[in-house]
C-alpha cells in the first residue's frame, strides 16, 4: 500500500513540473534579437542590436522563391542548340517526282519528317536572365538575414586583419571562428589580400556588402560580417 502511494505522489509531482517553463539561459549568451561581436581570436568584445527592420521582419518565402529562380536563371549558359532543316547535311533536290511514283510526295531529305532530318521548333540559344524590381530584392534581402539570424548562422567580427594575400592566415581566423562548411564573408570594400587569401579556400565566398544578394545569404552554412560590412548594410536595407 505504502509503496502505491509513493508512485501516486511521484506522478503528481512529475505532472506538476511538466509544465514549468524551462530554466533561462546563460547570462553570457547574448538577448534575442543581438548578437555578439567577436574579434579575430573569437573572443567576445561586446553585444550589439541587430537593426529590426533589417534582421527582424517576417520571411517572405514567395519572394525567396522568385530571388532564386531569377539568380539561377541568371547563372544558366543558354547554349543549346538544334539543326533544323536549313541547317542538317543533306541535298536539297526532291528525290523524286511529284505525281505519278505511287509513293508519298516529299520536297527533300531534309524533312523534318524523315529519319535524320531538321528538327521543328527545337532549343535555340538564348539568354535567361531576367531582372527583378529594387524594392523585391532588398526585401527578399531583408527576409533572407532575417531567417538566417533567427536559424542563429549569423556571426559578427569586429574586423578581418589579414594585411598579405596569405591563405594560412584567413584559413586560421575561420578555425578559431569554427567556421565549418559553407560560407560567406561579407566585408566593406574587401582588399585585394583579403579576397586573394580566400579565392584558395573551397566553399568560402568573399564579397562586398554592396553586392551582397539574397542567394549569398540563403546558399551558405555560416554568414560572417565585418562590424563595418553589417552597419553598412543596415544603413542601406533600412526602408
Amino acid at each position: 500500500m505504502a509503496e502505491k502511494a509513493r508512485r501516486v505522489s511521484a506522478t503528481r509531482k512529475a505532472k506538476a513540473t511538466k509544465g514549468e517553463p524551462k530554466a533561462k539561459k546563460a547570462a553570457d549568451k547574448p538577448e534575442p534579437g543581438s548578437v555578439a561581436v567577436v574579434d579575430a581570436d573569437n573572443k567576445k568584445v561586446r553585444d550589439i542590436t541587430l537593426a529590426p527592420e533589417v534582421f527582424g521582419v517576417k520571411v517572405n518565402s514567395h519572394l525567396l522563391y522568385e530571388v532564386v529562380k531569377q539568380y539561377r536563371a541568371g547563372g544558366r549558359r543558354g547554349t543549346h542548340m538544334t539543326k533544323n532543316r536549313a541547317l542538317v547535311s543533306g541535298s536539297g533536290k526532291k528525290p523524286w517526282r511529284q505525281k505519278g511514283t505511287g509513293r508519298a510526295r516529299v520536297g527533300e531529305i531534309r524533312n523534318p519528317l524523315w529519319r535524320h532530318g531538321g528538327t521543328v521548333f527545337g532549343p535555340v540559344p538564348r539568354d535567361y536572365s531576367y531582372s527583378m524590381p529594387k524594392k523585391a530584392r532588398a526585401a527578399a534581402l531583408r527576409s533572407a538575414l532575417s531567417q538566417r539570424a533567427h536559424e542563429g548562422a549569423l556571426q559578427v567580427v569586429e574586423t578581418f586583419p589579414v594585411e598579405l594575400p596569405k591563405t594560412k592566415v584567413l584559413k586560421g581566423i575561420l578555425d578559431k571562428l569554427g567556421v565549418k562548411g559553407k560560407a560567406v564573408l561579407v566585408d566593406h570594400e574587401p582588399t585585394d589580400a583579403l579576397l586573394l587569401s580566400g579565392r584558395n579556400i573551397p566553399n568560402l565566398k568573399v564579397v562586398a556588402d554592396t553586392h551582397l544578394t539574397a542567394y549569398d545569404v540563403l546558399d551558405c552554412k555560416h554568414l560572417l560580417f565585418s562590424q563595418e560590412a553589417l552597419d553598412k548594410l543596415e544603413e542601406r536595407l533600412a526602408p
